[in-house]
């Protein structure tokens, strides 16, 4: 796999490059409200100005129907882009059409556009080869080399991910060779203890990557949305709490197989009601969840025995909140156990998604973790096993 570091040493000055970037970031009536990605690829962009290139940026934000959509506008990043970058930075209208055409033909040595938002075109995410391949070949157009730094969409077949590194010469951004060198170190031989936690809503969502991630960890620790339909399986009333009923025998031999590994709650937080005044109870896991009565968080004995893993662990991978953090009565368990993977003496790795979110909505300090993922799905997908289309165009 090229990387960066090949292009830049080959030379890029007055080169147009192509960067797919990953800057789908959480937009709140047009103003960004966490610019995370935005930060993790800004030092390849710098690098590309820095040493002379014309610099194309194509991302998607959010998932418009194939078409333009105003809430869905790229705009905002590019003016986030300008306040980052000392060289100029324009926007394009458009991803293919005029106004792109004319900015990429505008840019002087050290220049950067931001193409509208790649959703806006059906090409980008058709399931149709000879569709998707054309799109990819009107991108392609605008530029001389590609890199890939949006390590948050290489599990996506996508035109921008897939079909244009098989027509440019293509690197792998700094950003993608991070991510990749982590999750290489928590699929290969990682330092023991090795334990992961796992939260989020749905347990169908996490079943491939439980059952890969088994054989190899020493721990796995079950919060959030998820864990109440492993409780069921075990035999305990969940009340109103989340609950996929046609998950129940898969996780019924799930326990079986790995009881000894796998750690569920002992207790819960429950309210009849998701609100910042809830009336909330804390209940034993085994004694039950009346009806009328949902499980919304963690409850303090599984916080600290959450704990206590991972004071022990040398190597956590954490993906998933333990309960509805956004929610003040419903953060103290995704708060915890942050805190925990933070405080970890050896690797801890925050894999993307909703648990990069809750690290920053809850104030806590990014740089005490040993890495925070840039894409929760491309993690799961890769820890699972998988193979990631992005990662393979940029290997061919």
């Amino acid at each position: 796999m090229r990387t960066l570091d090949d292009l830049l040493a080959e030379g890029v000055a007055g080169r147009r490059v192509l960067v797919r970037a990953d800057l789908n970031v959480p937009l709140r009536d047009g103003v960004i409200t966490d610019d995370g990605r935005i930060r993790a690829v800004l030092p390849t962009l710098r690098a590309l100005t820095e040493a002379g290139a014309k610099v194309v940026v194509c991302s998607h934000l959010g998932r418009p129907k194939g078409a333009p959509d105003p809430k869905y506008s790229l705009r905002p990043v590019a003016e986030r882009l300008q306040q980052s970058l000392p060289g100029q930075v324009s926007f394009a209208t458009d991803t293919v059409g005029e106004s792109a055409s004319a900015a990429v033909a505008a840019l002087n040595n050290g220049d950067l556009v931001l193409l509208e938002n790649l959703r806006f075109n059906p090409g980008e995410t058709s399931k149709d080869e000879a569709e998707r391949s054309a799109f990819a070949a009107q991108l392609a157009a605008f530029a001389d080399v590609y890199v890939d730094d949006a390590f948050g969409a290489v599990h996506r077949k996508h035109a921008s991910v897939y079909d244009v590194p098989k027509l440019l010469p293509h690197y792998a951004g700094g950003l993608v060779l991070r991510e990749v060198e982590v999750l290489r170190r928590l699929t290969g031989d990682p330092e023991r203890p090795y334990v992961v936690v796992l939260g989020g809503a749905k347990v169908s969502d996490k079943l491939g990557v439980i059952s890969n991630l088994l054989p190899r960890v020493d721990k796995l620790l079950i919060g959030g949305g998820m864990c109440f339909t492993l409780l069921a399986a075990s035999g305990h009333d969940v009340g109103d709490s989340l609950l996929e009923s046609d998950q129940i025998d898969t996780c019924k031999q799930l326990l079986a197989e790995a009881s000894e590994k796998l750690v569920l709650p002992v207790d819960v937080v429950v309210a009849r009601d998701i609100s910042e005044d809830a009336e909330t109870q804390v209940v034993e896991a085994a004694g039950g969840i009346q009806a009328g009565w949902k499980g919304l968080d963690i409850g303090p004995r599984t916080v600290e025995l959450f704990a206590e893993h991972l004071r022990q662990a040398r190597t956590v991978f954490w993906n998933g909140p333990m309960g509805v953090f956004e929610v003040a009565p419903f953060a103290a368990g995704t708060r915890a156990v942050a805190e925990a993977v933070s405080a970890v003496n050896g690797l801890s790795v925050v894999g993307g998604g909703d648990s990069a979110a809750a690290v920053r909505t809850l104030g806590l300090d990014e740089a005490a973790f040993g890495h925070i993922s840039t894409g929760g799905g491309a993690s799961l997908e890769y820890l699972e096993g998988k193979t990631l289309p992005g990662l393979a165009a940029l290997e061919d």
